[in-house]
């Protein structure tokens, strides 16, 4: 039986961003972020308005602990948390940073539990209960995430969830870690543990199969309230859910709702910045912000754009902070196209004239594109001839 109903509008108020440029941004093959980048990453991502900001757990070293105490200290809007296997001593020397929150870790699947700890289930559950409790006990929030949920049984992560649900965490997570999970899967996975527990629903999504932002919204549809993105999507292998992506997506089911709670202005700085600390371009396909991500070249939709953006543009660009590219000196080039910018330029053509020098900007441009200056010159040589 389906008890799937569509869900035309999801209102941004329903979910919150957890940012894990900080943490599993740092796992990415590039990233080495100094306490400087950290500084500047956190700032600008609360300005942009994340409600949380996870960070790479203390244990990973004296530098990652101070850095965690100076990201707290910046006193920032958004909540500082870190991320932590559920074992009590690395709980305690998180704690010890001052951050906000933890998000606890065990993995459940029967790879890490054959592979990695060892533990049964019954294992799990024991731990987790000492550990939760222990961290409700600082005044901390907590969060529980099966790791590997994907690949784990169903029966044994409802067990899991349903008990530390019972202790009072703030939130249980699933983990798509190896980017396994279809999109089908995930909704009906979330559905289920919605049924079971009451707590928040948090869902991280790797991005080994092109699924992240798919999968990330599939998760907010089923009941989730929680998303981890990266800036760019950075993270361990293809990184995870990219912020952008994931607000293009929801920004089409309630754009008022995103607008008023993010400054969305200021994606293509985020991107920007992540990119010049890794060494890489801002992809030119990347969503919002790539550089030919409102780039418009056929004749159709030329016409159409002139007309009304919103015929070939679901999101307005200049809502995230960026343009669009008309390409009207193309071999795809149509007469509407030229006209239009022959009338920017303050040159009119009849109707003959018109398609002659439409046809004569095709075939130029059959060895190549012309750029705008190009362009100018044939339309005021052709007017002057």
């Amino acid at each position: 039986m389906n008890d799937r109903s569509p869900t035309p509008h999801l209102p941004a108020s329903r979910w919150a961003i957890i940012d894990s440029t900080l943490r599993e941004g740092e796992q990415f093959a590039r990233a080495r972020f100094s306490t400087a980048d950290k500084l500047e990453i956190a700032r600008a991502l609360d300005a942009f308005g994340v409600e949380y900001l996870e960070v790479t757990t203390p244990m990973a070293g004296n530098g990652s602990a101070e850095d965690a105490r100076k990201l707290v200290d910046l006193g920032l809007r958004a909540r500082i948390i870190t991320h932590v296997r559920c074992h009590m001593e690395d709980a305690r020397r998180a704690i010890d940073t001052g951050v906000h929150g933890l998000d606890l870790l065990f993995g459940t699947s029967s790879y890490l539990r054959e592979f990695s700890h060892g533990k049964s289930i019954d294992a799990i559950i024991d731990t987790a209960r000492e550990v939760i409790a222990f961290v409700k006990s600082q005044g901390v929030a907590v969060r529980f995430s099966a790791e590997d949920t994907f690949r784990s049984e169903e029966n044994d992560l409802l067990r899991v969830y349903r008990a530390v649900d019972e202790i009072g965490v703030d939130r249980v997570g699933l983990a798509d870690t190896v980017g396994v999970a279809t999109p089908r899967q995930v909704y009906a996975l979330v559905r289920e543990v919605r049924r079971a527990v009451s707590c928040d629903i948090e869902f991280h999504g790797h991005n080994d199969t092109g699924c992240a932002v798919a999968n990330a919204f599939e998760a907010i549809e089923a009941g989730a309230t929680h998303v981890d993105t990266s800036i760019l999507g950075i993270g361990e292998r293809n990184g995870i859910t990219p912020l952008g992506g994931f607000l293009a997506r929801m920004f089409t089911l309630d754009p008022q709702g995103l607008i008023d709670k993010y400054d969305l202005a200021l994606l293509p700085e985020l991107d920007r910045m992540i990119a010049r600390m890794v060494g890489l371009e801002v992809p030119w396909n990347n969503y919002l912000t790539g550089e030919f991500a409102y780039n418009h070249k056929a004749g159709m939709h030329l016409k159409a754009i002139y007309l009304n953006p919103g015929a070939y543009e679901a999101i307005p660009p200049e809502i995230f902070g960026v343009g669009r590219r008309v390409q009207a000196a193309s071999k795809l080039t149509g007469k509407h196209a030229v006209a239009y910018r022959a009338r920017e330029l303050g040159l009119h053509f009849g109707d003959d004239a018109l398609r002659r020098v439409t046809d004569h900007i095709k075939n130029l441009a059959e060895q190549g594109d012309l750029d705008d200056e190009h362009l100018e010159q044939v339309l005021r040589s052709w007017v002057t001839a």
